[in-house]
């Protein structure tokens, strides 16, 4: 009779009333690792005392992954429900002047949250594309070429709106940049417009276009700023809100302000790690202040492990582990690539100081709103999305998803099966070794098999031991690329026609020749 209960009351909605519905803020760091927290790393260096309060204070998902060990596949993941391969995005990211990723009339959290009455916000690093209107008509399209070649960045009108972005897809209320803060255009945008024409050529580590006022070093505090502003302005609102705020921070170019130079004795990665987590305490002050804690559900994670931008020699130096005891970094198939930090806040729902090792996805995001707001997700949205909201609420101990797909920058994929995960590549399919590109691959098993359980840092390839879980994992990833989902429902089609399962590895790249020194006469 109990199970019965328990079963009726999950397949209920949890809450029906407006008066339920909590805030939510959700919070993405950019390329911060799992180590890089001190609530999950004891051994850190780098002191995060504000996160670690949401994690006090809340829950701890001890296995949370992003789809992507890069930034761009995350975010859409995160905002439909919907793994990214399953669009035009096979490998790599966006740049800042590429076309729309989200298709119009797509779920998103967003336009969920907004037809539940939700005053809806997105402050931060967009990274999904948009449609930047050209001075000649048409629109810029970089088609994921940042590397500086684009020069379509100049002929863009930037006094004209810029459709596809965050406005047409569920949000009320937009601030921030269009990619990454080392991907032009360096402008901040306020809704659909630019808040200033770019008319200087500036480099955050590329060149591009840029407003004459936009320095690098203003964003992180920028954004801060602007979220709360949007908490005191909303928090006595009848309609709760939805802030969606990803950081640019501590991704590249790493530019702590002066008040965060030098404070974590590491490196400048640290400094900025520093500053990300003083935005998270300026969140939860304006929360404090607004008495709006208990009605207001927080979460904080990041896009995928850290970069080797943050300089490991030094990290490594100073004694700090940025993935703690996982393999890899940003951009690898490896845990340490898309393991990431994923606590959680709700006062009164969510117990203190608790902990879970549920295999949880930021893609699950879409499903656990959808539950706390009573709304009903249609049949072709958020596909890939379940609800992890009976963890939160300490409700069922059953796993509620046994996999999980993620991918490597080159486009490589892993899937889990429980504690099982295969990666369909030699090596990490991403920056750290063994790489592909600079190693001959076929020197290494074609595959990788790992038991999470006994071996958590994934020193230990199975592949040989077990063919019949090799051959039935990858029988799981081919069926849940077919039908287009991985939740029940009708088959769907993916917006692409063919979904490569193994990729070819790239060849090792030759190196150069020195030139030939002149003769001196």
């Amino acid at each position: 009779m109990k199970k019965l209960f328990l079963a009726l009351f999950l397949a209920a909605p949890v809450f029906s009333t407006a008066a339920d519905k909590p805030n939510i803020i959700f919070i993405l760091a950019d390329d911060q690792g799992f180590g890089d927290v001190s609530a999950l790393n004891p051994e850190s260096k780098i002191p995060t005392p504000n996160i670690d309060r949401i994690a006090k204070e809340g829950m701890i998902f001890e296995d949370g992954h992003t789809s992507s060990g890069v930034c761009t596949p995350t975010r859409y993941s995160v905002l439909t429900g919907r793994y990214h391969w399953r669009t035009r995005l096979q490998k790599s990211v966006l740049g800042g002047f590429s076309a729309p990723l989200i298709s119009e009339g797509r779920l998103t959290t967003a336009s969920l949250l907004r037809d539940s009455g939700y005053k809806t916000a997105c402050i931060g690093k967009w990274h999904l594309g948009w449609s930047w209107p050209l001075k000649e008509g048409g629109y810029a399209d970089d088609k994921g070429d940042f590397s500086g070649k684009f020069q379509d960045g100049w002929k863009v009108d930037y006094a004209a709106e810029i459709k596809g972005g965050p406005t047409d897809l569920g949000f009320d209320y937009f601030y921030g940049i269009s990619a990454s803060l080392d991907m032009p255009p360096y402008v901040f945008v306020r809704n659909k417009v630019p808040t200033e024409i770019a008319t200087v050529e500036k480099a955050f580590h590329r060149k591009g276009p840029a407003g004459v006022n936009f320095e690098a070093v203003d964003v992180l505090p920028n954004i801060t700023k602007e979220t709360v502003k949007f908490i005191g302005e909303n928090a006595k609102s009848e309609k709760p809100f939805y802030i969606y705020f990803p950081l640019n921070a501590p991704h590249t170019p790493i530019v702590p302000d002066e008040n965060w130079k030098g404070k974590s004795g590491v490196n400048q990665y640290g400094d900025f790690t520093m500053q990300v987590d003083w935005t998270v305490g300026e969140v939860l002050k304006a929360l404090d202040d607004n008495g709006i804690v208990d009605e207001t559900l927080i979460v904080f994670t990041t896009d995928n492990g850290c970069s080797p931008q943050a300089n490991f020699a030094e990290l490594e130096a100073a004694g700090h582990d940025h993935n703690y005891i996982y393999r890899g970094h940003k951009a690898d198939l490896y845990e340490g690539g898309h393991r990431v930090p994923f606590v959680v806040r709700w006062p009164e729902k969510v117990k203190a100081g608790t902990r879970t090792k549920q295999l949880v996805g930021q893609i699950d995001f879409l499903a656990t709103t959808a539950e706390i707001v009573g709304a009903e997700i249609p049949e072709d949205g958020g596909e890939d999305s379940v609800s992890f909201l009976p963890v939160l609420l300490g409700l069922n101990d059953a796993p509620i998803r046994e996999s999980i797909v993620s991918q490597s920058i080159g486009g490589q994929f892993a899937i889990r099966d429980g504690d099982w995960k295969l990666c369909l590549c030699p090596g990490s399919g991403g920056w750290s070794a063994p790489r592909p590109g600079t190693l001959d691959m076929s020197k290494f098993p074609a595959m990788q098999l790992f038991d999470l359980s006994k071996d958590p840092s994934e020193e230990n390839n199975l592949i040989a031991e077990h063919p019949d879980r090799v051959e039935k994992m990858k029988g799981m990833l081919k069926e849940l690329i077919d039908n287009g989902r991985t939740t029940p429902g009708p088959v769907l089609k993916n917006d692409v026609e063919e979904i490569v399962m193994v990729k070819p590895i790239p060849a090792p790249r030759k190196k150069k020749k020195p030139a030939a020194k002149k003769a001196k006469k």
